[in-house]
């Protein structure tokens, strides 16, 4: 019922998703939630149910959107934030508060995190507003609500929940303090009046949603966040999105880890990064490779474990195995079909993200590859391997900036794995 064609394009749309991005089987399975709970029997049923229901449609929406979100995801990214918003208030003598803008803002961690790394640098309330926009209103009321659990909270450095966060029932509720620096609001990216009568914004946070979006989107959605962000501002987004953006027109500020990036002009060449390693031999497309006898298979298990931002349960890592082994045997119509079943099932996790990349770069289909990648290092933003496959396929198509930041990236993550393993 659920891989009917009408369900990915109302979702095309509505949201702007890209079927390819996340792979049908996480649609078809928020599809059969939905039709199960409007107790329908068929798929032209549930369509006429979803058609003539603005609510089923949000809800829709809302059963395929998988928050994943964080307090101070990506630290390195407010830290800058704070060194350039002290730039930006001299820049403007103090003459207005700064804006900032986070969409989508999700159920919040995102723009409180903003308020609260400008507040710890010192700033003052009346210097700064944050505004956060969302297509979920679900997402939004609770951002509103401002209560989280414990998953809300991670990493080792927390000392700000003392600050800033009161213990409730069995969450932590936001201060005031924060609450009254950020404005909340639905709204969708997709409309290209989209905060048409605002000035623009100092610093606009969009962070992993270009990834879902097919070309043409994309595209259409930058030209919306270039003029929602100020000539002089600066766009921050996610580890995945840099190449995207940089053959957008964009550049990045050089600062490692940050995903920041300014404007740039058509002439203005790419700078060199603050800090660059020595260049590491760029693996050739998966696709293009005939491993020796000797050599590991491409899909072998790798000798570190992969950090995995959620643990895995006992079926879950069964059916992970599972892949590996159909992939290690070269059966690989059956392993990206145990792929569809875990994702059908269980919550989605990097590695079978990364596997599906794998399997699309062997047969060939160096777009969809490409997809999975980045969907995986959404998921893990330092999952080794996916950075390494994607920046092999920047490079076949000529993108070396793009391939030598994610190289880079694979660098960092290697030289803290060591580091950890030695403790």
């Amino acid at each position: 019922m659920s891989s009917d064609q009408r369900f990915f394009d109302f979702l095309k749309e509505r949201i702007g998703l890209d079927v390819t991005s996340v792979g049908p089987a996480i649609i078809e399975r928020a599809v059969r939630q939905r039709s199960a709970a409007s107790a329908a029997q068929t798929a032209d049923e549930y369509w006429c149910i979803l058609q003539g229901s603005s609510d089923e449609q949000q809800a829709l929406i809302e059963a395929v959107i998988v928050p994943e979100t964080w307090f101070f995801r990506y630290p390195e990214s407010f830290a800058t934030l704070a060194k350039l918003a002290s730039k930006r208030l001299a820049d403007i003598n103090n003459l207005r508060a700064l804006r900032i803008l986070s969409l989508p803002c999700s159920t919040g961690e995102e723009p409180y995190s903003i308020a609260m790394a400008l507040l710890d640098a010192g700033f003052k309330p009346h210097q700064f507003k944050v505004e956060g926009m969302d297509v979920s209103p679900l997402s939004v009321e609770k951002a509103r609500r401002a209560v989280y659990g414990k998953n809300s909270f991670r990493g080792q450095d927390i000392e700000y929940r003392d600050r800033y966060f009161t213990p409730e029932n069995d969450g932590y509720h936001l201060s005031a303090r924060v609450l009254d620096q950020v404005r909340l609001q639905v709204g969708n990216l997709l409309d290209p009046t989209l905060l048409a009568n605002e000035p623009p914004y100092d610093f606009v946070f969009c962070r992993n949603l270009l990834i879902y979006f097919d070309l043409v989107t994309q595209k259409q959605v930058f030209e919306v966040l270039k003029r929602l962000t100020h000539v002089d501002g600066v766009l921050f987004i996610g580890p995945a999105e840099g190449s995207l953006l940089g053959r957008l027109g964009m550049r990045s500020i050089g600062i490692p880890q940050s995903f920041a990036f300014s404007r740039q002009s058509a002439a203005e060449p790419e700078p060199l990064p603050i800090f660059v390693p020595a260049p590491l031999p760029v693996p050739q497309p998966v696709r293009n490779v005939v491993p020796a006898p000797a050599i590991r298979r491409p899909f072998a298990s790798i000798d570190r474990p992969t950090q995995s931002a959620k643990p895995v349960n006992a079926d879950a890592a069964t059916l992970l195995a599972n892949i590996a082994a159909l992939a290690n045997e070269g059966k690989s119509a059956e392993a990206r079909s145990a792929c569809d079943s875990y994702l059908r099932s269980h919550e989605p996790v990097a590695q079978v993200f990364y596997w599906l990349g794998l399997l699309s770069d062997v047969a060939g289909s160096v777009l969809e590859a490409q997809g999975y990648y980045r969907k995986a290092l959404y998921l893990e933003p330092q999952h080794p391997d996916a950075l390494m496959h994607l920046a092999a396929l920047l490079q076949s198509q000529g993108d070396t900036v793009g391939a030598r930041r994610l190289q880079d990236r694979a660098a960092r993550s290697e030289r803290t794995a060591d580091s950890e393993r030695k403790r």
